[in-house]
């Protein structure tokens, strides 16, 4: 009697860059053909993936066809044939899984390089050691790694990866790079030393004529929000290294899929660098950037705001004056009233002294003096004429469009790259003598393209922010033109919000005298964020002390107002 010929399904896999024990996938179909020949057995299927990581079966389309060709019953087969168990898979999990989905549909696994048949006992016992042990060896290296880089960190050497803005790498040390290092100590003192936020010394550097050098792993010249936050949080500039600040954490219900999740916990050592601020100015930062954003919660006078505060500059240090409040309670009654007046908070040093301006300003006077500017401007026909020329023209971002462009592109290559190096990570044999070294110099370089990604996302978040508020002007610019043509009827039913919100869109800078002048003027100068239009001019600035225009302002500001 004729003995039933055997039927298998040949699989193979490698990564595109990377070889198993030097086979490519040509290869390791020789061998395979060969064993089926050998055997007797009919090769019915032929599945390969090339440049797919073994880690899960995700991801891998022609293994999973061919697990469900093998449910299906499509060619009856007896045998899947793999070059190594590796080949198969490198999750102990998915390994196991697989293979009972196959036996479940009485096909079982031979590894010809291994020697291993899954449908001998011995075999299948045999698969599942393999596979643990080898899915124990990568963690166990993995961890043996991170101990090897935090060890370096206690050391208070760098770990690798581009060096932080203000620093250069000399023979993998940090070195203090002072063309780059200004930028970052005014960051420090203008935050530390006056009123001025994360956006506000963002806007002040890229206002003062600061570039950003231009480094591979940046190509924008200007200074991000993000950027300034990054240099504040950063400990390294007051010569500490921080370890363990991102860690790649499993998603939880998943099998393999991981994220960075940034810790509040990390580890933190005295670095062998030279700092660049010191720890006291440091500590001073980082305190206020802890306190930063938590609102006080108001509970009286609730539908007030202070319409102008932070645009109404203090007459000695020029910093914005903030709302204030004293409450009174009434001689003839037992109810409060509030007051409301504009300040300087005293914070701002100028030519090394606290600013010493203490006048309070009523908020009702300046309020009105500023509502009174504006009411003589818009009541003029040229004004409403030009105005009318200026809604609805274009903007042009093309050169910032092929900038966001290019920097997407970029993140898809870096992307690529690293996804392809991770790919060869999990591709290395553990059996090889060099599998230690090779890990290791492997995780150097991932580290540092997770670095590249994070420097092009941010400046991707640059470009889209500049993006955004050249955007947001055009529109804000036309919303307030809109509103302006018809002031008069609208701002006096406006909400204290409402009318707070349009002072900040059209006024950029609301400056006072020191006292109020004996025609009863108090505001020095009005500058707009959009051009008004006054006299046949097209102006930024009404300025009361500049004699070219005294002339054609002074009457906008009416005495005793």
């Amino acid at each position: 009697m004729k003995t039933k010929q055997l039927k298998c399904y040949i699989y193979t896999r490698v990564s595109t860059t990377m070889q198993v024990d030097g086979y490519s996938l040509d290869a390791q179909k020789d061998k395979l053909h060969k064993y089926a020949n050998y055997q007797d057995m009919i090769i019915a299927g032929e599945y390969s993936d090339e440049g797919k990581s073994g880690k899960s079966v995700e991801g891998r389309p022609q293994f999973q066809q061919m697990l469900q060709d093998i449910e299906s019953g499509k060619d009856n087969i007896d045998f899947v044939l793999v070059f190594k168990l590796s080949r198969f898979g490198r999750n102990a999990a998915d390994v196991l899984s697989s293979l009972q989905r196959m036996q479940d549909f009485g096909v079982n696994l031979i590894c010809v390089e291994d020697g291993i048949d899954s449908s001998k006992d011995a075999g299948k016992l045999m698969i599942s050691v393999l596979s643990a042990v080898a899915e124990i060896e990568r963690e166990n290296i993995l961890i043996q790694t991170m101990e090897g880089r935090r060890q370096k960190a206690r050391e208070g050497k760098w770990n690798g990866g581009f060096a932080p803005y203000g620093y250069q790498l000399i023979n993998g040390e940090l070195h203090i790079a002072e063309d780059e290092a200004e930028v970052i100590r005014i960051i420090y003192d203008k935050y530390a030393n006056t009123t001025m936020g994360i956006a506000a010394i963002a806007t002040f550097l890229n206002n003062s004529g600061y570039k950003k050098k231009l480094r591979q792993n940046n190509t924008i010249e200007g200074f991000s929000t993000s950027f300034v936050k990054g240099v504040l949080d950063n400990p390294v500039y007051c010569g500490k290294l921080a370890f363990g600040r991102r860690k790649n954490e499993k998603i939880p219900g998943t099998r393999n899929e991981y994220h960075v999740v940034k810790q509040d916990n990390y580890m933190l050592n005295d670095g062998i660098h030279e700092a660049i601020v010191s720890e006291e100015l440091w500590n001073q930062v980082h305190k206020k950037r802890q306190e930063t954003g938590v609102a006080n919660i108001k509970t009286h006078s609730l539908n007030h705001e202070h319409i102008l505060s932070g645009i109404i500059k203090c007459p000695i240090c020029g910093s914005g004056m903030y709302g204030n409040v004293n409450r009174k309670k009434h001689p003839n009654g037992g109810y409060y009233r509030d007051y409301f007046y504009y300040a300087c908070k005293h914070r701002t040093f100028v030519n090394g002294h606290k600013c010493d301006y203490r006048k309070q300003w009523s908020e009702d006077k300046i309020n009105a003096a500023v509502e009174e500017v504006i009411r003589k401007l818009v009541n003029n026909e040229k004004f409403k004429s030009e105005i009318q020329k200026h809604i609805g023209n274009s903007i042009d971002t093309e050169e910032l469009d092929r900038e966001h462009g290019g920097l997407q592109e970029r993140l898809k290559q870096v992307t690529g790259a690293k996804n392809k190096l991770a790919s060869q990570m999990d591709n290395l044999s553990v059996s090889d003598k060099h599998y230690d070294k090779k890990y290791e110099d492997m995780q150097v370089r991932l580290d540092k393209l997770y670095d590249e990604i994070e420097e092009i996302e941010t400046s991707i978040e640059a470009v889209e922010t500049r993006l955004y508020n050249i955007k947001q002007e055009k529109i804000s610019g036309e919303n307030v033109y809109q509103f302006l043509l018809f002031f008069d009827k609208l701002y006096d039913r406006f909400t204290d919000i409402e009318k707070k919100t349009f002072m900040k869109s059209f006024l950029a800078d609301v400056n006072i005298y020191e006292e109020e002048q004996a025609d009863g003027r108090i505001l020095r100068s009005l500058k707009f964020r959009f051009p008004v239009f006054f006299n046949d001019q097209e102006l930024y600035e009404l300025d009361w002390d500049n004699e070219s225009t005294v002339e054609t302002v002074t009457m906008l500001q009416r005495k005793n107002t």
